[in-house]
């Protein structure tokens, strides 16, 4: 067995490191084989944001950058990408000396720390970057364990505007630290940061740099992948041909929950079969009825292409975990590894989503389409042949407007006239965190009956599962409160959760019979039925956006 070198880029070099074993996470790799302790490491599973990194990828002629967990992320899987930590964002010491005059030069190093204040006094140029400076003069920084993950993240989004020219708002800022916790600053602190540090002096990344490097990257022989323990294939037919290959693999798409396995069950692969790189698989490819997303398409990327064409699901995508995570994992990877408390399951299921499952039988690439539903047989269990593997989910798309039931063209919840759609989440915390219960619900009414539908469930069972029950009492009735009263009591009594950690059972059948009802209410039009839409008033709750 061997190991190929680990070749990413940093601080406009590229780094080359031989004999990296599969199974370590690139945190460690940082800390122990290049020496950037700045990156910590907190709860190890990816939550509190300790550990958080940005990545590079060419996008065109310009770069993407990406806020990604380093705790769980496999190190391998960064190959031929750049990589910024927490050291390596402000400009060197040496770089900002030389415009200083010499007495400045010789006073700025003999400063303790290393003189890192800004600017370099009489020159505009600064020691730290704007991020860092702003966490300083803000005063977002206490016990400062978590500073570097905060640091890193608010580095990802100054790349993604400010550095293109956009202004940040306050609400763009939280949903960019929705993968960091802190325990000491409150974050208000941190948020007053975000703010500022759009109006620092500019320190610009040397995009055209890195794209050289990343090209070169592309151009060193990689030797023989067949012999490799980490095999990245480029192609879907290298993909299918490993799978066959070597169908005892360990399949990563993003390393989010496998990353888990690692860090927290202590498992060890022999050879990892990692399908981010498949270009035909990184594909959204947009259809008249359907869109179809590639099983290595990010969940960032991949909500994206749902809200658009669905915008009510908005904020369900950015409670699905937090940045960092979506940033990383994969919708295919979501799917395949079928988790009954996984989040976009029910969603898929509710929307009518299929999964298209592929492989080389020797010949020719066979596949075979069937609903997601249809996917699983048990716990984290599915019907996948040893050397099958899922390569795009499909999303019919919502239907077009007609007339619309009663008092819902008024509805929060509604895509068109005819179809209504919406998922809920309930967990302990609103943000980065599990669900207790998952519901997603789309029907098509036409005068005022229900003609379809379409219900997915999460928490309730050992897989995500389809209400069918329900979706039977709802369908050829006058959509009225009669109707969800009668689908109410159907739909608690479906499902025989259990009682964990997360809520009891009794819980989550009363949850669920409550979100039906809910939304019952926002398809008649009324707003108040979520805490983020009521805000403090004069004593009193009102109607508005959530601060």
């Amino acid at each position: 067995m061997k190991t190929k070198p680990l070749r990413f880029v940093r601080r406009g070099e590229v780094v080359s490191l031989p004999n990296v074993d599969p199974n370590r996470t690139l945190l460690e790799v940082l800390r122990e084989d290049l020496h950037c302790t700045g990156t910590k490491e907190g709860c190890g599973e990816g939550d509190c944001g300790a550990c958080t990194v940005v990545i590079g990828q060419a996008n065109g002629d310009s770069l993407k950058y990406s806020a990604i967990n380093s705790c769980i992320r496999l190190a391998h899987s960064v190959d031929g990408m750049a990589v910024w930590t927490a050291e390596d964002i402000a400009p060197t010491l040496a770089t900002a000396c030389a415009a200083l005059p010499p007495e400045g030069a010789q006073s700025a190093l003999g400063r303790p720390g290393g003189g890192l204040i800004a600017p370099a006094r009489g020159t505009g140029v600064p020691l730290l970057h704007p991020v860092q400076q702003a966490m300083v003069d803000c005063h977002g920084s206490q016990c400062g364990f978590c500073t570097p993950g905060f640091v890193m993240s608010l580095f990802g989004l100054y790349q993604n505007k400010t550095a293109k020219g956009e202004d940040i708002s306050r609400e763009q800022a939280q949903a960019a630290l929705s993968g960091n916790l802190c325990r000491c600053t409150g974050y208000r602190p941190i948020l007053d940061a975000a703010l500022a540090m759009q109006t620092l002096p500019p320190v610009p990344v040397n995009e055209a740099q890195v794209l050289l490097n990343l090209e070169l990257l592309t151009h060193i022989p990689r030797g023989l992948e067949a012999d490799s323990v980490y095999f990245s294939p480029r192609t879907l037919p290298d993909l299918l041909a490993a799978r066959q290959r070597y169908p005892d693999a360990q399949l990563v798409a993003g390393c989010t929950d496998v990353g888990l396995w690692v860090t927290k069950m202590h498992q060890q692969f022999e050879r990892v079969l990692d399908l981010t790189r498949v270009t035909e698989l990184c594909r959204i490819e947009d259809y008249p009825h359907h869109i179809a997303i590639g099983a290595a398409v990010t969940l960032t990327d991949a909500f994206a292409a749902l809200v658009a064409d669905r915008p009510q699901l908005a904020e369900f995508a950015h409670r699905f975990a937090g940045l960092p995570v979506r940033n990383s994992g994969t919708l295919g990877g979501n799917v395949a590894n079928g988790s009954p408390i996984g989040d976009s399951m029910p969603l898929l299921i509710a929307l009518g989503a299929s999964v298209v499952l592929m492989r080389w039988n020797g010949k020719q690439v066979a596949h075979r389409e069937m609903a997601l539903e249809d996917l699983y047989t048990g716990y984290r269990k599915n019907v996948m042949a040893p050397d099958e593997v899922l390569a795009w989910i499909k999303v019919p798309k919502a239907t077009a407007p007609s007339a619309a039931p009663g008092r819902a063209a008024h509805a929060v919840a509604s895509v068109g006239a005819t179809e209504f759609s919406r998922v809920y989440k309930v967990s302990k915390r609103f943000e980065d965190d599990i669900s207790a219960v998952c519901l997603a619900i789309s029907i098509h009414i036409d005068n005022g009956i229900v003609r379809k539908a379409s219900i997915g469930v999460g928490g309730v069972a050992a897989t995500p599962v389809r209400a069918r029950k329900t979706q039977a009492a709802l369908k050829d009735q006058s959509w009225n409160q009669a109707t969800i009263d009668h689908a109410m009591r159907t739909l608690r009594a479906e499902f025989a959760p259990i009682s964990d950690m997360r809520a009891s059972s009794a819980y989550r059948s009363t949850v669920l019979g409550n979100l039906l009802q809910r939304f019952w209410l926002e398809t008649q039009g009324t707003a108040l039925t979520n805490l983020r839409q009521l805000t403090p008033h004069s004593g009193t709750f009102s109607e508005g956006v959530a601060a």
